[in-house]
């Protein structure tokens, strides 16, 4: 390790100089790192419901369809539209109710749940499908194009939103880093004691996060709730590594006469410190790809890759550009205005008895509220309703009560009279607004001659027959999902190999799947942390205690929505309790290692915990702080809900975890003083405390 040091300060401008050539490829990795802005795309592939996408689009050359809504529009202006939209790059199909029916034959000759269904007042609807997938690059320029072609035209559907969210997360997201950094720096300011220190300190942060975000290339791609959040999460979680050298170096500097000894010293301290802490860290981080849901993969991978480049520059190129820049730090440097909170540890060695209690007695609240808060599914349910996506899915819901359309898949060689029998046997369903199948419009004196060839291939690829379901239930709700359990069982008892397919069948399949990753990547970040802790701090009763403590701080957070009657995005429920946990831990890892290491010197538990808190109250504060200010001012900034939601959680988080760790945390240790030192390594022959 001591040569590893030595290397660092020796060879400080070549670290610096190979930071700032290694920027070069990682800005080019991150301008062309894809981002996928649709969720539905992490679903496992085996799912029904994805090999149902796979057919529409491998069979059907239909990976994605929007629904245009016209406004003002004859049946000739109807059509001549259509066919330019056909001209469109990557649209396949596009059909209406006047490919059946000219220009002369009344609507009114469909049956009426039909015809309510493609006319409204001065409304219609044309159908658009496209060749490639819903998020596709191409099929996102397709809509865009489509939108562009008519000013009184809207285009609905998943593509039209998943082209509203990208456009706005790409608006947004330097301006979530900016507003970090600036927060950040604001807290540094007034935490650190030189005015200087805060720019290197953000500057090596702002490298190792282009590291971070630049190797994603080699990932393929992320998704934008990873791209909107890495950045500052990182910047978060890691600000405490570099706080941490700078005060160790600080300290070396009046021990030391040479700068680069001390730096040295203060390389070797954080290397032992922070190597230990990050691993639970990276732990916490990796529990998410437990994940059914590849997201969790996609967010875990990045931010323990983010973590490690942390610590990576930590060691090696802030401490270069502290020692190149040390005239500076010393000619900015400043009072230090942070408080020593004395009153602070003054009042928990005094009342640590009735904190427990209170501890105790908030647990029941907070686990009772946590477990009922309610998470929404619909992915658009978050976004502003100014947005023509969102505008276009709501006239349809509001005009034309099309609510959540969606598809079932049946061979194609099935006899036109059991598929009506089948039709009709699932009209009879709650909730079912409209079916319609070529059946069905056989039985209504419209044969197939009558159809375009678009219609006809929208509807027939040879292998399967499609037949359009309409509810009336939102997607996403315990409504429909229960509506879709019971056709999908209608049309297997017709054809066994039937699909049901759509938006609310995948929302369907991502709330099961939801549910079940939540339970399991819980459990297995607790299970991660728990081991390395039991590592780290060769302790069985400890890890105990501080996952619990830390645990109740995640009670507290999650329960404050329940409280509150608000609903969060799923995304939020399943990765803000091990995000918290692994960013969070180490406050509590700091303390109970100071404590450890005073008990074990022979001091009794009072002057032990006196003393860890001396050791850690203002790192915590400093650190806690640094991530509630990356986080809080973009979780009000956002207008993405996911976002903003997940982000202002994890700042009111990091507080609590750092209220919890500075109270609760010091009094278990007392309390549970007898057991820790009793099964804990390295206290045999030490007496007890009286």
């Amino acid at each position: 390790m001591k040569r590893f040091c030595h290397a660092v300060t020796k060879g400080r401008w070549v670290i610096i100089v190979v930071s700032l050539l290694l920027l070069i490829p990682s800005v080019f990795g991150y301008f062309n790192t894809k981002i996928n802005y649709d969720l539905i795309t992490y679903l496992p592939k085996d799912v029904e419901t994805m090999k149902g996408e796979d057919i529409l689009t491998d069979d059907f050359k239909q990976g994605a369809f929007s629904v245009v809504i016209t406004e003002n529009m004859n049946a000739k202006q109807i059509l001549q539209l259509e066919k330019e939209i056909k001209k469109v790059d990557s649209v396949n199909r596009v059909g209406s109710v006047y490919d059946i029916i000219g220009y002369s034959i009344p609507i009114e000759m469909l049956p009426d749940n039909v015809a309510s269904k493609v006319k409204k007042d001065d409304s219609n609807l044309i159908v658009v499908t496209f060749k490639n997938s819903t998020s596709d690059d191409k099929t996102l320029e397709a809509v865009q194009k489509i939108r562009d072609l008519k000013k009184n035209i809207k285009v609905s559907g998943m593509s039209a939103t998943t082209l509203d969210t990208a456009q706005m997360a790409q608006s947004e997201v330097i301006a979530y880093v900016i507003i970090a950094v600036i927060l950040c720096m604001i807290v540094l300011q007034i935490a650190l004691d030189s005015f200087f220190v805060p720019v290197l300190l953000l500057g090596n942060i702002g490298v190792a996060i282009l590291f971070n975000m630049g190797s994603n290339y080699f990932l393929g791609q992320i998704s934008y709730i990873t791209q909107a959040i890495a950045a500052v999460l990182q910047l978060g979680v890691t600000t405490d590594f570099s706080i941490f050298l700078y005060h160790k170096y600080e300290y070396w500097k009046t021990q030391k006469e040479d700068k680069k000894e001390a730096m040295e010293e203060a390389i070797a301290e954080t290397m032992i410190s922070v190597i230990g802490s990050s691993t639970t860290t990276i732990a916490g981080f990796l529990a998410l790809c437990t994940m059914s849901l590849k997201l969790g993969a996609d967010i875990g991978i990045v931010m323990a890759k983010g973590v490690v480049f942390g610590v990576i520059t930590v060691v090696t190129l802030f401490p270069s550009l502290v020692l190149v820049c040390d005239p500076i730090i010393v000619k900015t440097s400043h009072k230090n205005i942070l408080p020593n909170f004395k009153g602070v540890k003054n009042f928990v060695m005094k009342y640590y008895k009735i904190i427990f209690v209170v501890f105790l007695v908030c647990m029941v609240p907070a686990y009772y509220g946590q477990s009922r808060t309610q998470s929404y599914y619909n992915l658009t349910a978050g976004l502003p309703k100014r947005l023509p996506g969102v505008q276009a899915n709501d006239e349809l819901k509001n005009k034309f009560d099309i609510v959540s359309p969606y598809f079932i898949l049946v061979d194609s060689d099935m006899r036109p009279s059991k598929t009506n029998k089948m039709v009709k046997e699932i009209e009879k369903v709650k909730g079912i607004d409209m079916t319609m199948s070529y059946a069905k419009l056989s039985s209504a004196g419209i044969s197939e001659d009558v159809l375009s060839d678009d219609l006809r291939d929208m509807i027939d690829d040879g292998k399967h027959q499609i037949i359009l379901i309409s509810s009336k239930y939102g997607v996403a709700t315990d409504e429909l999902n229960s509506q879709i359990k019971t056709v999908n069982k209608i049309a297997k008892s017709y054809d066994k190999k039937a699909i049901v397919a759509g938006e609310g069948p995948l929302m369907r399949d991502m709330v099961s799947i939801a549910d079940v990753d939540f339970k399991n990547v819980n459990t297995a970040s607790i299970i991660a942390v728990f081991v390395i802790l039991a590592l780290v701090l060769k302790s069985i009763s400890l890890p105990v205690i501080l996952v619990i403590a830390i645990e109740f701080a995640i009670f507290c957070n999650t329960a404050v929505p329940f409280y509150m009657g608000d609903q969060i995005p799923f995304v939020a429920g399943i990765v803000i309790g091990t995000i918290q946990l692994g960013a969070t831990i180490d406050y509590a890892v700091l303390m109970s290692t100071k404590y450890l290491e005073v008990r074990k010197s022979g001091e009794d538990k009072f002057q032990s915990v006196r003393t860890a808190m001396t050791a850690s109250v203002s790192s915590i504060f400093v650190s806690a702080l640094c991530f509630f200010a990356a986080t809080i001012g973009v979780g009000f900034y956002s207008d993405m809900d996911m976002i903003s939601a997940i982000c202002i959680m994890l700042s009111r988080g990091a507080l609590i975890s750092m209220v919890t760790v500075i109270f609760v945390v010091p009094a278990l240790l007392l309390l549970f003083d007898k057991i820790i030192i009793h099964t804990s390594f390295g206290f045999k022959g030490l007496k007890e405390a009286k």
